[in-house]
């Protein structure tokens, strides 16, 4: 009786490669790569039909797109002419018409900043950034405010709109990080003092909510101070947004620090770093880049909440599209603004998402699976 060796044994055929590129190759990978796959896609597909068709009718095929009052609204879709007749005002809100060029001006510079250090392979990022974080800033207070270089002055109670949503957005955003990572740096202190200050702090604005603090910071802060001295209404919401959204911030930040391994700090220690060289080179940009996920996520808050600055009368996006709904040539298009304004407002948090994203997977060197 003779049996075959495992070297004389032929190996049974196998599935030839598949060398499909481009969308084919894709769509046969990802979505019909067995018979479970293509009927679990056909019958989503055939459900997302049905469920956005009506949408799509109402919000592109059937919509009015052209005119300047509701008599240009005929149609059976959407009326998108009440956003288009009030654009300038749902940008720009109160500010003066013949100082908006001042507006467009600093909304290029952000836009061109963020577009070079988003970008991979642009030259000069950390000039770019330099300039982002001191000239840019000096520069859009000039343009924007006025009084000086023959500027005229346009106070921030007449700000409103998209312009200002974006600036509580990103004064916001570049105060709350720094300011939550002193406080997570505190909080993990080894002096009781600067502990105790920085978990009172932390654990102060983190138990009451954001509108309260807004209330707060309009309403109550005037009766606290000398009648000669004035606060600015829109400063005293970024300080209040400032230290609530740092209070967050702190706590991501802290995750991240406790996430690293003492080992790290010891090595430094071996090296003869000081604490601040120690977390500066080696601490802080592993714990920073481990919590990217939580710090876009409070950035995504703060960005959404800026819509409650309405609490102390300051008219961002949505304030203004609400306000545009009073009005009364344009009643009864409610739907299309708080549409239109949910776009704006997800293009803005998708955009940082992605972007988050794309930090992340650079950033890779191993510490997940």
């Amino acid at each position: 009786m003779t049996t075959t060796s495992a070297y004389e044994r032929m190996i049974e055929a196998r599935r030839p490669p598949d060398l499909r590129s481009g969308v084919l190759g894709w769509l046969h990978k990802n979505l019909f790569n067995g018979p479970i796959n293509s009927a679990v896609t056909v019958i989503t597909a055939a459900l997302l039909a049905w469920a956005l068709w009506p949408m799509l009718q109402w919000s592109v095929f059937q919509a009015d797109w052209i005119g300047q009052t509701r008599a240009d609204c005929t149609g059976e879709g959407a009326c998108w002419v009440f956003i288009s007749a009030r654009f300038e005002t749902i940008v720009y809100g109160f500010y003066p018409p013949a100082a908006r060029w001042r507006v467009d001006i600093v909304f290029a510079m952000l836009a061109i900043l963020v577009a070079w250090l988003v970008i991979p392979r642009l030259p000069y990022k950390r000039w770019v950034g330099l300039f982002a974080l001191v000239g840019f800033p000096v520069i859009a207070y000039v343009l924007l405010i006025g009084g000086s270089f023959g500027l005229t002055y346009v106070p921030t109670r007449e700000w409103g709109g998209l312009m200002l949503t974006l600036a509580i957005a990103t004064i916001g955003i570049a105060g709350s990080l720094p300011l939550g990572i002193i406080l997570a740096l505190g909080r993990r202190s080894s002096m009781p003092l600067v502990k105790s200050v920085c978990v009172v702090f932390i654990e102060f604005w983190r138990g009451v909510p954001l509108i309260t603090v807004l209330f707060m910071a309009s309403v109550m802060l005037p009766l606290f101070v000398p009648t000669e001295v004035e606060f600015d209404k829109l400063l005293r919401a970024l300080v209040g947004i400032m230290f609530f959204w740092s209070a967050y911030m702190a706590e991501v930040v802290r995750g991240g620090l406790q996430a690293i391994d003492k080992g790290q700090n010891e090595a430094g220690q071996a090296l003869g770093l000081g604490y601040w060289q120690r977390m500066g080179l080696i601490i802080l940009p592993q714990a920073l880049k481990l919590v990217i996920p939580g710090i876009v996520n409070t950035f995504i808050a703060l960005f959404k909440d800026t819509s409650l600055v309405l609490i102390i009368g300051l008219f961002d996006l949505l304030a203004i599209i609400r306000a545009g709904l009073t009005d009364p040539s344009w009643l009864g298009f409610a739907t299309e603004g708080y549409v239109f304004a949910a776009l704006v407002f997800w293009i803005f948090c998708f955009s940082m998402s992605r972007y988050s994203q794309y930090i992340e997977r650079k950033l890779h060197t191993g510490h997940k699976r």
